[in-house]
């Protein structure tokens, strides 16, 4: 069975790895290809396949298409253009390989965008933060208005982002030298927003949220045409260095489960959650595996095996491990060498 991962984030590389080692009977072949030619995961994957660099939305999905012919694979696990790729499953399915798409194409860009995201969720608990979005500087002052008499912080994200990218949380005294000489990475002061916003004119869209204050999980999950599989959630400790705690919320344990009925999700995903006042509240689904995902897979699932074998036999055929509650994760740097130069 012929399984390819296309260039996808940093994590492929520990599931990868994961497969592999589950795979006791040598039941998959691992293929993974990106365009750096000293992307890490080729060392875990059976072959590494160079990609073109150049290729764009169709033009990427015609060379997976050929790709896949040319090398006869049977499962394909797509993480660059999932969404257009997701759009043309049935070209992929007609030339005999299956792809492990996570949602719909209209799914997919759903949860690609926060404020379209929150809009639609349907949760009997565990809400999203309340927020508004702006796209100039009088739109963020109405939105301000409204939102600061309700909460005590407040904070800024993009709509469309990954890895918390363009996030921060508003500072009413301090300003921008004031905050980077404190060294306050996610803190940005408010004046000096509102007069870079009006310098701008208009801005991609932006979030204004109230800012959750207490910790967060992160919750990898196997899920099958809407119904959750298996679901590891992880509490980060807001101390660096105290690694993650497998804590099964049974908040967020239904939150999961009421998210992936309602967008039929399937394979692997991940949720994320914040506290705030001893409650955990819903930040995003993101249609991938989180960064952590080796961690979770350390509470006894693993779960990109079990997606794997689970989309090939069928979930129902699937021993799935007991969490191991309460146990303490982290991960650690690990130098390797690639090659002689």
């Amino acid at each position: 069975m012929h399984l390819w991962f296309n260039r996808t984030f940093s994590s492929v590389y520990a599931a990868i790895g994961l497969i592999k080692q589950a795979d006791v009977t040598n039941e998959f072949t691992i293929t993974y290809s990106h365009p750096n030619p000293h992307a890490a995961a080729q060392r875990v994957a059976d072959q590494f396949l160079s990609e073109p660099k150049d290729l764009r939305a169709e033009d990427y999905v015609d060379w997976c298409l050929q790709t896949c012919l040319d090398h006869k694979v049977d499962l394909f696990w797509p993480g660059h253009e999932a969404r257009l790729i997701a759009a043309n499953k049935a070209r992929f399915e007609a030339q005999g390989t299956r792809v492990m798409n996570v949602a719909t194409p209209e799914v997919l860009r759903l949860l690609n965008d926060k404020a379209a995201f929150c809009a639609e969720v349907q949760m009997s608990d565990a809400l999203p933060a309340q927020y508004r979005v702006f796209t100039s500087v009088a739109e963020f002052d109405a939105a301000y208005d409204e939102l600061k008499p309700r909460f005590p912080r407040l904070c800024v994200k993009p709509s469309i982002s990954v890895y918390g990218l363009g996030f921060g949380i508003l500072d009413e005294e301090r300003n921008a030298a004031q905050l980077l000489i404190a060294g306050e990475q996610y803190k940005v002061g408010l004046q000096d927003f509102r007069r870079g916003l009006a310098d701008m004119g208009e801005c991609k869209p932006m979030l204004l949220m109230e800012y959750l204050e207490g910790p967060e999980y992160s919750v990898d999950c196997v899920g099958n045409a809407g119904e959750v599989v298996v679901a590891i959630p992880r509490k980060k400790s807001p101390v660096a260095g105290y690694g993650q705690t497998i804590e099964c919320d049974p908040v967020i344990m239904q939150a999961v489960s009421e998210l992936t009925r309602q967008f039929k999700l399937s394979g692997i995903y991940n949720v994320q959650f914040k506290e705030t006042q001893g409650k955990p509240r819903l930040l995003e689904i993101n249609a991938r595996m989180s960064g952590g995902i080796a961690m979770a897979c350390q509470a006894g699932p693993n779960l990109p095996y079990l997606a794997v074998k689970g989309f090939v036999d069928g979930f129902d055929k699937l021993e799935i491990p007991a969490i191991a509650q309460g146990i303490r994760v982290m991960e650690i740097s690990v130098p390797i060498t690639m090659a002689s130069v």
